[in-house]
Order: structure tokens, then C-alpha cells, then sequence
């Protein structure tokens, strides 16, 4: 008797192992796509309702239980409307050979190994364009990989160089539309397509690279640096917020403070 219970014990315990580490490896796969983006904040707020639902239905509050009661009932269909991005993205990544791959055999902990962004060579480049007036959009990305937005590109994969920045947004390249995607130390697309602001505050001699760059710090926690092609004033972008006109010097102590070396 005492025999088959240490067995049966033992058998929970290795399926208890299996079913924690699939949902672990699911879970860290839906954090990389969500993290540093505006759907976390979403995502909160779901589940700040939902715990006030339940608070209100304690207290038997009718009303205001009868009203948010409404909004938990089709909370799964506001779910897959406001994240149709993510969970499009989510399928195709479980759907990808890859993934099963990584998840189940190679499986990193990214998380542990951060790589710094070398700022140098972008102020360089961007100092050299606002004087050529050279147009540019450069989206430097943090806790999240922009993954969605890096596919709309055409893939880099190369070393920082401000030589390379400069030649991807000369006026006749055919990468200079778009914008350039940084993750690390590597630039890793171009002629990127990001989401546009429908900010009303932004001023409207500012045209379509100053919204994708403002677009791109609202859904994310990326910060985007624009060039303008009709001054040469360098922009910066972060939070949903623009600061113009920067000399070469405040964008690299900006740059530094946000990716200390």
C-alpha cells in the first residue's frame, strides 16, 4: 500500500512538472509579445475590472454589479478586438516549427541577457543628416522586441554604423522610406511601417515620419528619433511625447539616460 501511494505521488509530481513548464514556456512566449506595448496596461485594467466586479458582487451592489456585469459578459470579445494583434501573432509563433523547438530543447532565458544599444554611432548619424537634411526615422526598441513591425521591413540584421544609417535614408535608397528598427546593438530592419498618431496636439506643419515615430512610442515603450527632411530638426519621441529641435548633445544625454552603458 505504502508503495503504490510513493508511486502515485511520484507520477503527480512529474505531470504537475510538465503541466508548470508548459504553461511557463506559454506564458514567457505572451509576455515577449506583450511587454513594454500598450496592451499591458489594457491587460491590467481587464483584470482591474473583473477584481471590482467581484468586490461589488460581494457586497451585493446591484446596480453598479448589474452595469459592470454587462462588460464581463462580452469581455472575451473585447479581449480578441483589442488584441487581435497580439493573438495573431501569438498563433503564428505557436504555429512555427521554432517555437517548439526553442520551448521545449533550447529554451533562453532572454530576459538575463540584455544587450546595450551603442548610441555614439546614431548621434553621429543623425547629426549628419540634419545637416544634409536628410530625412530618418530610427525606433530604438527596449523591453519589447517589435516584432509585428520589424516583419513589415526588410531585414537588416547588421551592426550599428552611422555610415550604414546615412546610406539606408540617402534620398535614393530604396530602404529610406520607413522607418529602421534597433533592437540591441543591431539594426535589425528597414522600411519598417509603424502605426501613425491620431494625436490632435501635434503640430500640423510636423508630416507623416513625426506621427509614425509618435505612433510607435504610444503602442510601445520604444523611443524614436526623427530627422526632419524639410529643416533638418532632430526629434525625439517617447511615452506618446515629442521633443523637438534638439542639438546633437541633448539627443545623446537623452539617448544615455534611457540605455545607461
Amino acid at each position: 500500500m505504502l508503495q503504490l501511494f510513493v508511486t502515485s505521488f511520484i507520477t503527480i509530481r512529474f505531470l504537475d512538472v510538465i503541466d508548470v513548464l508548459l504553461v511557463a514556456i506559454l506564458l514567457y512566449e505572451v509576455y515577449k509579445l506583450i511587454k513594454g506595448t500598450a496592451a499591458i496596461n489594457i491587460f491590467l485594467g481587464v483584470i482591474a475590472l473583473y477584481l471590482l466586479w467581484k468586490l461589488v458582487k460581494y457586497f451585493e451592489m446591484e446596480l453598479l454589479s448589474e452595469i459592470l456585469n454587462r462588460f464581463v459578459s462580452v469581455g472575451v470579445i473585447v479581449l480578441i478586438i483589442v488584441f487581435q494583434q497580439e493573438i495573431r501573432q501569438f498563433l503564428l509563433l505557436v504555429g512555427r516549427p521554432a517555437f517548439v523547438k526553442r520551448g521545449f530543447f533550447r529554451w533562453k532565458w532572454a530576459l538575463n541577457q540584455e544587450i546595450l544599444t551603442e548610441i555614439t554611432p546614431i548621434v553621429k548619424a543623425c547629426e549628419s543628416m540634419s545637416k544634409t537634411n536628410t530625412g530618418a526615422l530610427i525606433v530604438i526598441a527596449k523591453s519589447n522586441e517589435l516584432k509585428y513591425y520589424i516583419e513589415t521591413g526588410e531585414s537588416i540584421d547588421a551592426n550599428i554604423s552611422d555610415r550604414l544609417l546615412e546610406n539606408i535614408f540617402f534620398k535614393n535608397s530604396p530602404l529610406h522610406d520607413g522607418a529602421v528598427i534597433i533592437i540591441g546593438n543591431k539594426i535589425k530592419s528597414a522600411k519598417c511601417i509603424l502605426p501613425v498618431s491620431e494625436s490632435q496636439s501635434l503640430p500640423s506643419n510636423l508630416g507623416l515620419r513625426h506621427r509614425a515615430g509618435l505612433g510607435i512610442s504610444e503602442q510601445s515603450d520604444a523611443i524614436s528619433i526623427v530627422v526632419s527632411e524639410q529643416t533638418g530638426s532632430i526629434s525625439i519621441c517617447k511615452n506618446g511625447e515629442l521633443k523637438k529641435d534638439l542639438r546633437p548633445l541633448q539627443l545623446k544625454e537623452i539617448l544615455e539616460d534611457e540605455f545607461k552603458m
